[in-house]
């Protein structure tokens, strides 16, 4: 599997009480490594996917600290190296006091979405059956490039393409027609509710999934605490209930969802188990600090031994 897409800083900031402007707002923050991209290509390795590798674009000041995350989270790092832009990141406020952890993002990308087709090479899809594109990357001009020749290079080996939108506001900035050109020949789609509502102007995530499979093969809708659901051919084949957890931050569920329902669709699982595999994910994610999976120190020295 190769996840082409973003790695950024993520700094986390779980509130208690409401947001007190001007003044002080006591929190707990911390600094971890995110990016919907790196993400989702964490999660996959962690959910057996055994050959995981992960392209993207940071700034100097901290791609080697990417690196090593991602190598400590079993993910084969491709990292370009801007010598001008700042490592994306995003600052996630997250309250923590209501039941769904629910986040916000304050959002500066940096140098993950001046991802180049230059940073782009066709050999790195040798060996692999999956590519998974993150959706910021169409949402800027070089990034967006570098996407679309990822996208010919799979298709033309008959690859399966998949992508996560991944930002309703960005995406309606960029806009749904757009982005629907941009993502065309794509094999499996996986939009939140908001962003499969958005793309086709239709109300209800079965009514717009089913609109989304004239388009795409698969659509997989992320409907957080109620779940997600699935649709081929205008058909709903599966809609699975959320797992319950106890939510501590809601950033990355959505990349989890993703990591572990291609993990689990590579590993031959049908697709309503995938989408089960999802659920199970994302509730393991809410229930962490931060959007990445807890290391696993075997699978580290794999990765180290694969690069």
């Amino acid at each position: 599997m190769l996840v082409v897409g973003d790695v950024v800083t993520d700094i986390v900031a779980r509130h208690h009480t409401p947001l007190a402007p001007g003044t002080d707002t006591a929190a707990a923050i911390r600094t971890v490594p995110g990016g919907a991209g790196a993400n989702v290509a964490c999660w996959a390795a962690h959910w057996g996917c055994t050959d995981v590798r992960f392209l993207g674009r940071a700034g100097a000041d901290a791609a080697a600290w990417h690196e090593e995350m991602l190598v400590r989270a079993a993910v084969r790092p491709h990292l370009a190296v801007d010598p001008d832009a700042p490592t994306g990141t995003v600052i996630s406020l997250v309250d923590a006091a209501g039941a769904a952890a629910e986040r916000t993002f304050l959002t500066d990308s940096g140098a993950s979405l001046r991802l180049s087709p230059d940073d782009w090479s066709p050999s790195l899809l040798d060996g692999v059956v999956w590519l998974h594109l993150s959706g910021y990357l169409f949402f800027a001009g070089p990034s967006r490039e570098t996407a679309r020749a990822a996208l010919a290079a799979a298709r033309a080996r008959g690859l399966t393409v998949s992508v996560d939108p991944a930002s309703a506001g960005f995406l309606a900035r960029h806009g749904p027609d757009r982005f629907l050109a941009d993502t065309a020949g794509v094999s499996v789609l996986l939009p939140s509710r908001d962003e499969a509502e958005l793309l086709t102007g239709l109300p209800g995530p079965a009514d717009a999934a089913a609109e989304l499979s004239r388009r795409f093969p698969e659509v997989v809708v992320k409907l957080g605490g109620e779940g997600a659901l699935a649709v081929r051919d205008g058909q709903v084949l599966a809609r699975v209930p959320a797992v319950r957890a106890d939510a501590r931050d809601s950033t990355g569920a959505g990349d989890a969802f993703t990591g572990a329902f291609v993990a689990a669709r590579l590993a031959g699982a049908a697709l309503p188990d995938a989408v089960t595999e999802g659920c199970r994910a994302g509730a393991r994610a809410v229930s962490r600090v931060g959007a990445r999976p807890a290391w696993r120190a075997p699978a580290c020295d794999t990765a180290r031994e694969g690069r």
